[in-house]
């Protein structure tokens, strides 16, 4: 076997490969899995926007139509103005946004102390971070909207506050591992050299970590927008006033409105754009993310 061969080890060897019949099922293989899986993965995305040129019989229609047999594009311009899209897209951007900001702040340094400034039993909160990963989200929605209704010490009240979506946020323990892995790999001596120059920690951390965590920094930003902005239970809960609802407890209550189904397709086929256009735009960010702090250095 040669050198090139053994770096690059997979279930077919190159020699496999060579072989005229052994290339031509590969490649009938190769291609039908990929066929197979762009279309489980994108016919639910063709479902709901077809379904929205369709007229509201159509949708019901059994057996179902692929093709649209009338196009009505008016069904979006329908859902757009008269169920607030608008208002619930402005809104969970708001709370995503909102996050976002703190995240950045309170996780990137609760992960510079963890990982730098070592303070005393900082293995100790970082384990106890990690065990809070093991408990399913569904066990603490209680706890967390008793905590929400009535702060403690403070008696706050943070129903309809953006605080009630940003907070819980920013206690996110995978993120300050994934922040604290990165900062790990960071040589000491950058942060020695500093010091020696009159840098204290803070400055440190600004002029030295941050320039170099941009990669980290904007995995754990996709991470943070895209779990506000794909939440349904918490929002649902915390947000009970129609003009402060996301975008998915929104749709969520148009359900029980009596709307006819063609226009609620539209209503859930544009609210899955700003989401689609998120991912095309930062797509090799979300994939490097799946194999951020699987390798230190």
């Amino acid at each position: 076997m040669s050198a090139f061969d053994a770096q690059t080890r997979t279930l077919i060897s190159r020699a496999q490969l060579n072989r005229p019949l052994a290339r031509r099922i590969y490649w009938v293989l190769l291609v039908a899995t990929i066929a197979v899986f762009t279309l489980v993965f994108l016919f639910p995305l063709y479902w709901v926007f077809s379904s929205g040129l369709k007229s509201a019989s159509e949708v019901l229609q059994s057996p179902p139509t692929l093709i649209p047999h009338s196009v009505s594009p008016h069904n979006y311009a329908t859902a757009w103005s008269d169920f607030n899209l608008g208002r619930y897209i402005l809104n969970t951007t708001y709370y995503a946004v909102g996050a976002l900001l703190l995240q950045l702040v309170f996780d990137v340094a609760a992960a510079y102390a963890l990982s730098k400034l070592r303070p005393v039993l900082g293995n100790v909160v970082l384990a106890l971070m990690l065990a809070t990963l093991m408990i399913p989200a569904t066990v603490l929605v209680i706890p967390n909207y008793l905590t929400a209704i009535n702060v403690p010490v403070l008696h706050l009240n943070l129903v309809n506050s953006p605080m009630a979506i940003w907070l819980p946020a920013v206690a996110n323990g995978f993120n300050i591992f994934l922040l604290k892995r990165f900062f790990d790999s960071i040589p000491e001596e950058l942060l020695a050299a500093a010091a020696i120059d009159g840098a204290g920690p803070l400055r440190a951390l600004w002029s030295i970590v941050l320039p170099m965590s941009r990669p980290i920094l904007g995995v754990v930003s996709i991470f943070g927008t895209v779990a506000v902005w794909k939440d349904v239970l918490w929002p649902l809960l915390v947000l009970t006033d129609p003009t402060k609802m996301t975008v998915n407890t929104g749709l969520l209550n148009l359900t029980g409105d009596g709307i006819p189904e063609n226009i609620l397709m539209a209503s859930l086929a544009i609210a899955s754009v700003p989401t689609i256009v998120f991912f095309l735009v930062f797509q090799r960010s979300i994939m490097s993310g799946l194999t951020t702090g699987s390798l230190k250095g």
